[in-house]
């Protein structure tokens, strides 16, 4: 009996063979395989076989069964300030019983939660949200202009505070700060604030100016405070603990001040605490507007689909909202109009702009027959179409939903930056408190060791870990997206780089993947159109498709076909047919050996044909020649330069095909690919890319067809052509929408690029919390160097966080070589 499973928690292909052994060892498994690339576990099991023992050793093996019923759902956060608040979401998303799986993406916003619905409901894991102090929005919801007004208002919100906090720090500063100006006596400031003449209203006004900015920071202490006393502190504690503690100090200096100890004048930290709340405001805004950017390209698809559309009801025309159109609604489009939903041409000629769908920007001739996509637009002439796929069905909706998927997804490369962020902010308190210590138990004053403290605090920046790599992947994904490269998510992102070897099927990705007439070559006394007349006639009653590539030349050149009288198909040879009373043999060289015809020089012109990658037809009449037809799969415009890209680029390029050798290496050569593996079936591709995997080669396949699948699923990377199969699509980690081979090494470089800027971004955000953290406990200070202040450490962290965005944002610029 064979079972099959989803397995989650996976990561590479040695976590399938972990997986696929532990399985196999268990009580009543026959056999047991792991394909990792769909996530799937195939088991032939025997009567004395337990699914709970199954489900107990995989689970111990660190991996999970995904069983019947398990729902996905995206849940958008509002209120998250740092990936430490990414990890506490999902540390305690993960604890609720029934949840199989919690990833929340603290760039995106967002936590993907796969869960058993009889053992916990969405709106527990909503509470669960809640009782952490962030906003859960409404759950699976694609981007919308509600979602996009909403995010606009939350950064108008998020620069209004800052403009209050700025407001009333500046002057705070210049109070706190003026009296050290040098040669300014009293630093400009009038008598009554003059700190040596009155130092209580000196340190009053301070407070006074210093309670706003509080009050508009006041997120960071809420936050920060609920977050530490759950044991899960985040950026928002260390802001919270280091200010907290500035504006505490200074109170008791404050209240020493009142009591006539007017030496404590010099012991006020209020301009600390009000400028590093500014900063981070300042900071958190410019760093929201930068997150804003990357999701630009999802934004942009969304706006691509038209509001309304014109629905024929009989000879009446209706306006009707996009999502009342309903499939198999007749549609009227005129010139300049979006195409409102996908479907079938039923009446009129015109070409349709579909550069929003493949980046292509040479419209596309559309006439009845032809498939329209929803947004692309119409340019010119009225058609009517029926509508085959409307609301989330249509190409532009499983698009969006890709690069949503994508954009939400986390790349392998990003662990370590999310181990590190669950311990960053509790290692970070303890070496301020250990800094401060050290610092008193030298011998140094309490102020001193509060301006370590804080220093400290407030120079950690878990936000930069946290957006290293997701804000890369959001840009990268969505820049693909835009010009037809959808990349599925953030692990094939990465793979893709690694590539070493690209596997190349021919038919439909080299080559157009339709027959066409290349040569016609009559005997004498015959001419071209008489020999393509017979020919085809006699192949309009054969399904194979290089008759029909003959009978279509015979259509163009509006040749009317001859009555069939008698037909046979001779397998393995050609045809046989009778018309008008004259015997006609169609086929190979074989079937002209069995009826005897007389080849002559013909012979020495077929073997030249073949050479060439062509298949030639011999045709005779009452077994004399009358000539040879040749056909040939043509090879697209852009395969021979998209090959010598992908060889510039330092990738082995592998050709793999079903034809006889010598078509292939034909092929071939025309395309400039020197290894061929040739007269291979579908069912053989994916181990012939398995063989090239177990040579310790990164290997990406290239496909269209239904046969490509397994292979696809089986190289560590699978490539789809967009213009062929759904089937090769959904087994493919990337999709090319254009159907051109020159989107391969383009996809290979985008890859090669945002890995380039992740790992940019993760060792500047590492490189920075590195030096950053000792610097500001004292380090220099040590070693007879300045002492950090903390409104620079604030003004420092800020900067980190806003410069991982803005590299990031330096893929907006990608252009494919």
């Amino acid at each position: 009996m064979e079972k099959t499973y989803v397995i989650t928690g996976m990561t590479c292909a040695a976590c399938a063979r972990r997986v696929e052994k532990t399985a196999a060892r268990q009580e009543g498994v026959l056999s047991a395989a792991v394909n990792y690339a769909a996530e799937k576990l195939v088991l032939q099991v025997g009567e004395d076989f337990s699914e709970e023992a199954l489900v107990a050793a995989v689970q111990k093996a660190g991996y999970d069964l995904k069983k019947q019923g398990r729902r996905q759902v995206h849940i958008p956060i509002e209120g998250m300030t740092c990936a430490a608040c990414a990890a506490r979401i999902e540390k305690n998303l993960a604890k609720l019983p029934g949840v199989e799986q919690a990833s929340v993406n603290y760039a995106a916003e967002r936590a993907d939660v796969t869960f058993d619905p009889a053992l916990v409901r969405l709106s527990e894991l909503r509470q669960a949200i809640e009782k952490l102090g962030y906003k859960p929005l409404q759950a699976d919801q694609p981007l919308t202009d509600q979602d996009a007004a909403r995010k606009e208002a939350e950064i108008k919100g998020m620069w209004r505070r800052f403009r209050i906090a700025a407001l009333f720090a500046a002057p705070l500063l210049y109070i706190a700060m003026a009296p050290m100006i040098p040669g300014l006596p009293g630093g400009g400031l009038p008598a009554f604030l003059h700190p040596d003449l009155h130092p209580l209203t000196f340190a009053l006004v301070q407070l006074l100016l210093v309670i706003p900015v509080v009050v508009v920071g006041r997120r960071f202490y809420t936050v920060g405070f609920r977050a530490l006393i759950q044991r899960s502190p985040n950026m928002d504690s260390l802001i919270a603990v280091g200010t907290c503690a500035a504006v505490a100090y200074s109170l008791v200096s404050l209240f020493r001040i009142a009591r006539g100890d007017h030496h404590a004048v010099h012991s006020l930290y209020f301009e600390s605490a009000g400028v590093i709340i500014a900063l981070i405001l300042l900071g958190k805004s410019l760093e929201a507007r930068s997150r804003g950017r990357t999701g630009e390209a999802i934004k942009k698809l969304m706006g691509l689909a038209p509001k309304t559309a014109t629905v024929l009801r009989g000879e009446e025309e209706i306006s009707l909202p996009i999502d009342e159109v309903e499939v198999d609604d007749i549609i009227l489009v005129r010139p300049g109009e979006k195409i409102p939903v996908d479907g079938v041409v039923l009446e009129g000629h015109t070409a349709v702009d579909e550069s929003m769908l493949t980046g292509e920007s040479i419209p596309v001739e559309k006439t009845k027959g032809d498939r329209v996509y929803a947004a692309s637009v119409n340019t010119n002439g009225t058609i009517r179409f029926q509508a085959t796929k409307v609301g989330s069905d249509t190409a532009l909706a499983q698009i969006i939903k890709l690069v949503e998927d994508a954009q939400g997804s986390k790349a392998p490369i990003a662990q370590l930056a999310d181990v590190v962020s669950g311990y960053f902010v509790p290692i970070v308190i303890v070496i301020a408190l250990v800094s401060a210590a050290a610092w008193l138990a030298a011998g140094e004053g309490i102020g001193f060791a509060l301006t370590i403290f804080v220093s400290v605090l407030v120079i950690a920046c878990p936000c930069a870990l946290g957006l290293a790599t997701p804000t890369a992947i959001m840009v990268g994904t969505g820049k693909g997206a835009e010009h037809g490269i959808l990349i599925k998510s953030g692990t094939a992102l990465e793979t893709a780089h690694k590539t070493q070897v690209v596997v190349l099927d021919k038919t439909g990705t080299i080559t157009q993947g339709k027959p066409q007439v290349t040569d016609t070559l009559p005997a004498l006394g015959t001419d071209a159109s008489s020999l393509l007349l017979v020919t085809a006639s006699a192949e309009h009653a054969s399904e194979h498709p290089l008759g029909q590539a003959i009978v279509a030349r015979a259509r163009e050149e509006n040749l009317a076909l001859l009555e069939v009288e008698q037909f046979e198909n001779l397998p393995g040879r050609g045809i046989r047919a009778v018309m008008e009373g004259r015997t006609y043999h169609i086929g190979n060289r074989r079937l002209m050996e069995e009826i005897a015809a007389q080849l002559g020089e013909f012979s020495q012109q077929a073997d030249a044909l073949a050479d060439e990658g062509k298949t030639p037809m011999f045709v005779a009449e009452d077994g004399n020649l009358l000539g040879i037809i040749a056909v040939a799969d043509v090879v697209k415009e852009s395969s021979a330069a998209a090959i010598a890209s992908m060889k510039a680029m330092g990738l082995e390029v592998v050709m793999i095909t079903g034809d006889n050798r010598k078509t292939a290496a034909a092929i071939g050569r025309q395309v400039g690919v020197t290894w061929v593996l040739a007269e291979v079936l579908p069912r053989d591709k994916a181990a012939k890319v398995k063989e090239l995997q177990e040579q310790g080669k990164k290997v990406a396949m290239v496909g269209d067809g239904i046969n490509d699948a397994p292979a696809l699923a089986q190289a560590d990377i699978g490539i789809a052509i967009g213009s062929g199969t759904d089937v090769a699509m959904e087994s493919a980690d990337i999709v090319l929408m254009r159907g051109d081979l020159s989107d391969v090494p383009a996809a290979l470089q985008l890859s090669r690029a945002t890995i380039r800027v992740i790992k940019q971004n993760l060792f500047w955000a590492f490189g920075y919390n590195t030096v950053g953290i000792p610097v500001a406990a004292g380090l220099l200070h040590l070693f007879g160097g300045p002492l950090l202040n903390p409104m620079i450490a604030a003004a420092a962290m800020s900067l980190s966080s806003v410069s991982v965005l803005t590299n990031a944002l330096r893929l907006k610029r990608w252009r494919p070589r």
